[in-house]
């Protein structure tokens, strides 16, 4: 990709009624994208789980909970400043790139000093040698920053998509084959440093732009307010999603934070897999109608609204056969995973939804409102946290669902006022999903536990069998329930219709063997609506 002309304007913005499609089939690839990305993942945890221990583990998520917060620096805030200016010229984007590779620095030098103070505070001599080593990591993160961002800009999230599937693949290599041969929580280190470096190099391949030395160039310091308040919002809410792991390790130690964490991957890998990869196209698509309040409700309630029915399906059924997964996935050695994920399933769908809150506040414009926001749902969390930390990994499960139950509505509320949306408006969209997953979990549930012979089957084979079994029964009453509740199919035709469009042009055809056209195809659809 070419950024900029010789003039140095940006080449590649989109505007009118091409950015739908173009948003659409954005989409369309960032979640084929996570899907490739979820199967990588899943292969490497299946692997690691049966060669590393629990503590590997622990040791390394005492180092991310604090390295991750600082290779975000950028990542989250000059993207978002990027993909929402109005204008960017080669001018800007350099400045931004030298303040950014600058903080970088000074930040990973920062992190590799302190591994030691990490060390002290968990009692874990190993994790001063694996601060410096992750370390690394802040740095080559600083260096794709900019160059990612104008992909995403230019909406060509193909190629952001096939660096960061190309990057899991080398790093799950380096994981699986360094734990064979014996390196312990190392293996977690150098993939994690392998992932961050084939970012780097690939945005740089694919986005062919060199930056320019610093200028003095109007808009410059409006840009860094906007990706200032963007972070702002990111450590407020980073802190409150990594002040578990802090309770946990200092409280439990290493063990009982492996088994925590593997538990919590599970809980947000809907989010990481959907929301995180649909929100940059859907912040990059809803910008451009900023100017439009009428268009831009309306696409953003069509959009959680398809949120509402997959993360409600989702939670339900995960929460039913979590348990079973984990002992499928990890081995038997790992059941206390599964007793703490069981807490945390209730909270998956309204994580999905609650997530889209961010979208408006960026792509209006609004950064500083996402910020304040961000101050609040982590005073309302660290709170949970420390009211049920008695508990323990499975009272802090409890406290990240209860969280998002409390939060959504004001976040919402508080997201839409500059754009007039209402917030029984947006609950009109999502409230019958919300009910159909209740009534169809509750009554799996029910169904279940009065099969005692289901319930009696022991090791991998009766654990694939419940979730076999129990999955089936939620997805059929669940969907039966949402077409009562919606008096039709109207929300599957959509969904339907959405996955055709994420298609890129002509591939319906091909996959279904005809020459339909698109015509035909809508016709079909509002027949089958009206029937």
């Amino acid at each position: 990709m070419k950024a900029f002309d010789s003039c140095g304007n940006f080449l590649l913005d989109k505007e009118g009624s091409e950015v739908r499609s173009i948003a659409v089939r954005a989409a369309g690839v960032t979640v084929f994208a996570s899907g490739v990305a979820f199967a990588v993942q899943i292969i490497a945890t299946i692997v690691l789980g049966r060669l590393l221990l629990p503590s590997d583990f622990g040791v390394v998520t005492m180092v991310t909970t604090f390295s991750l917060l600082l290779t975000s620096f950028g990542l989250n805030g000059f993207t978002e400043a990027v993909i929402q200016a109005e204008e960017i010229n080669h001018r800007l984007a350099s400045n931004l790139f030298w303040i950014n590779i600058g903080v970088g620095l000074l930040l990973t030098l920062g992190f590799a000093s302190a591994g030691s103070a990490l060390a002290r505070f968990f009692h874990e001599p190993r994790v001063a040698s694996a601060s410096v080593g992750i370390s690394a990591s802040i740095f080559l993160t600083s260096a794709a920053v900019l160059h990612l961002a104008l992909l995403k800009r230019a909406m060509l999230f193909s190629h952001v998509c096939l660096i960061d599937i190309i990057a899991k693949v080398v790093q799950v290599c380096f994981f699986i084959v360094l734990a064979a041969a014996g390196w312990g929580y190392w293996a977690l280190v150098a993939g994690i440093i392998a992932y961050y470096l084939v970012i780097s190099v690939g945005a740089w391949r694919l986005c062919q732009w060199v930056p320019g030395l610093p200028h003095r160039a109007y808009g410059t310091a409006s840009l860094v307010r906007v990706a200032t308040n963007v972070y702002g919002h990111f450590i407020v809410n980073y802190a409150g999603l990594n002040t578990d792991n802090l309770l946990v390790g200092w409280r439990f130690h290493a063990e009982a934070l492996g088994f925590y964490k593997r538990a919590f991957d599970l809980f947000v890998l809907p989010a990481n897999q959907l929301l995180s990869p649909v929100g940059g196209v859907a912040m990059s698509a809803l910008s451009k109608f900023r100017r439009d309040p009428v268009q831009f409700r309306r696409h953003f309630l069509r959009a959680i609204s398809i949120f509402a029915f997959l993360g409600m399906a989702i939670s339900g059924d995960l929460t039913l056969v979590g348990k079973d997964m984990i002992r499928i996935l990890l081995g038997a050695r790992w059941d206390a995973s599964g007793r703490i994920f069981t807490f945390f399933g209730p909270g998956i769908g309204v994580m999905l939804i609650y997530g889209t809150h961010g979208w408006i506040h960026v792509s209006i414009g609004k950064a500083e409102r996402w910020f304040r926001w961000g101050v609040i749902e982590l005073v309302v969390t660290v709170s949970l946290f420390l009211l049920c930390l008695r508990w323990g990994p499975v009272g802090i499960a409890v406290a990240w669902s209860a969280s998002f139950w409390i939060l959504i509505l004001p976040a919402l509320w508080y997201a839409g006022r500059p754009i007039q949306l209402g917030i029984l408006t947006t609950l009109s969209a999502i409230w019958k999903y919300i009910a159909a997953a209740l009534v169809a979990g509750v009554s799996s549930a029910v169904i279940v536990s009065r099969i005692p012979s289901l319930n009696a089957l022991s090791g991998m084979f009766g654990a694939a069998s419940r979730l076999v079994i129990v999955s089936s029964l939620f997805g059929a009453l669940y969907l039966i329930l949402v077409i009562i509740l919606h008096q039709g199919p109207a929300p599957i035709y959509q969904l339907a219709r959405l996955s055709r469009d994420m298609l890129p042009p002509g591939w319906l055809n091909k996959l279904s063997g005809t020459a339909a056209s698109d015509d035909a195809v809508l016709e079909f659809v509002r027949q089958a609506r009206a029937e």
